[in-house]
């Protein structure tokens, strides 16, 4: 994977229009009186009634424009807007088959993404995509392609970019500051205290005093 994917938050997807306050009911015409919404304005307004089907199509391409989305994601947005399930699952069938939705396409950019944008580790991120529904077989693969040297190499830059900060502090403090940030970002405590033990003691720090403090995975 070479492509690195941003992901930004969630979209608005109301339809009021800018600076929009009122009710659209209620409204006064040009002279003052009031508009009462009946037959010829309603006919005006709106179309025929959407089947939920066209609903839910609506809804997920809404979604999907510019995020990709999760079949578990959509789902959900669909349930709180009460699209009926068999509508919803008929359509989100439908954008699997011809790849508008793609669970394993969307771990591989999140793993992507999220690993070289924040420094996470493999448990971290396999955490996120479980909270957006994919399927374990798929989080196992998207992360599977994380090895160990990998993680330990992002696990060296993360806690290189944060040790001038640490200056100035004792070394047991040093120590756990420096790894409880990479605990934060999901990386095991043994690789978290090596990495940042190997990094002190290459900055003059003494491997004996440091070997009092290293306190390993059991």
């Amino acid at each position: 994977m070479t492509r690195r994917t941003e992901w930004p938050g969630s979209e608005d997807d109301t339809h009021s229009a800018p600076g929009d306050t009122e009710p659209r009911q209620g409204r006064r015409g040009r002279h003052g009186r009031e508009n009462s919404g009946g037959p010829d304005s309603s006919r005006a307004e709106s179309g025929p009634p959407r089947t939920p089907e066209e609903q839910a199509r609506a809804i997920c391409l809404r979604l999907l424009t510019g995020n990709p989305r999760t079949r578990k994601q959509l789902g959900d947005a669909l349930r709180q807007r009460g699209i009926p399930e068999e509508a919803a699952e008929e359509v989100l069938s439908r954008f699997e088959e011809v790849g508008l939705i793609d669970d394993a396409a969307f771990a591989d950019a999140w793993v992507e993404s999220r690993h070289h944008g924040r420094g996470l580790a493999r448990r971290a991120l396999a955490r996120e995509l479980r909270t957006k529904g994919v399927d374990s077989a798929l989080i196992d693969v998207a992360v599977g392609r994380l090895d160990s040297e990998q993680e330990e190499s992002t696990a060296r830059e993360l806690v290189d970019r944060k040790l001038r900060s640490t200056r100035g502090l004792d070394r047991e403090k040093r120590l756990r500051r420096l790894a409880g940030m990479l605990a934060r970002k999901g990386y095991a405590e043994g690789l978290a205290l090596r990495v940042v033990k190997q990094t002190l003691e290459e900055e003059g720090e003494d491997p004996d005093l440091l070997e009092e403090h290293y306190l390993p995975d059991a």
